[in-house]
């Protein structure tokens, strides 16, 4: 059996169907005991709910991707309100954040819409106490901290996390987590960043279907891909490999309170 690992986000939705059953049927429960699949908009909250209720290793978060055009005021309450009706099905409130590539695409885009729906977000996690997953990238992550912190929102993770030294201390002094995709196994920014962050505030992701270089090119993104990581990390980390796969687990089991 392989060492149980969890795959802390990955976009189950944006898979093809026939995608989806196969990786399912692929990771046995034992050794794959959830997959975090967070949501890109209503209709992706309602697929992952729907994944979520034919098989129970699929753990839904519900949010609004920021790489999209902001929603209209109907769309956003109505799904606002069915998360609110939904809010026991969910761990997480997520994917949210702020649209760092599609402003470095568009430079006129406005980014204050952006920050009052993420405070929107925010605001709904903490009525409902749950965990957030972040899209917050170099200084849009300082953004973002300034809004967890006025929110005294602790439980945040920013996944395939980028940035600053300075803002990599700024997360590590106030708990927040990340998560590292397969690129680790041959990009050295984020081998760098694994370095310098706490293996305690560290999860791993696939942020699949999103393709792979490297070993991985021309593959579809899957969960075992985790495993390369894993032993990269313990190596960058210096640590027993066993050791850090209990670690990640146990990180991922407590920040999404999966027991």
């Amino acid at each position: 059996m392989e060492r149980p690992v969890i795959d802390a986000h990955i976009h189950l939705d944006h898979y093809e169907e026939n995608e989806v059953e196969k990786i399912i049927q692929d990771l046995p429960v034992e050794s794959y005991p959830a997959l975090i699949a967070v949501s890109y908009h209503l209709q992706s909250c309602k697929q992952n709910l729907a994944l979520a209720k034919r098989d129970p290793q699929v753990r839904p978060a519900f949010g609004f991707h920021p790489e999209q055009p902001l929603p209209a005021t109907q769309e956003l309450q109505a799904l606002i309100q069915w998360m609110e009706e939904h809010v026991a099905d969910m761990v997480a409130v997520g994917e949210i954040g702020l649209p760092y590539y599609t402003r470095k695409e568009t430079p006129e885009l406005k980014i204050e819409g952006y920050l009052e729906l993420v405070e929107q977000f925010l605001a709904f996690a903490k009525k409902w106490e749950k965990p957030v997953v972040l899209h917050a990238v170099y200084e849009d992550a300082d953004l973002v901290c300034d809004l967890l912190e006025k929110h005294h929102i602790d439980n945040a993770h920013f996944h395939w996390f980028k940035g600053a030294d300075a803002t990599i201390e700024r997360m590590r002094r106030q708990g927040y987590f990340i998560s590292v995709t397969p690129d680790v196994v041959y990009e050295p920014e984020i081998q760098a960043l694994v370095n310098k962050y706490p293996l305690e505030k560290m999860m791993v992701e696939t942020d699949g279907p999103w393709p792979f270089e490297g070993p991985f090119k021309g593959k579809l993104t899957h969960p075992r891909m985790i495993h390369e990581s894993i032993k990269v990390i313990a190596d960058i980390k210096n640590e027993e490999l066993e050791h850090v796969y209990q670690q990640l687990y146990q990180n991922t089991i407590k920040f999404y309170r999966l027991v």
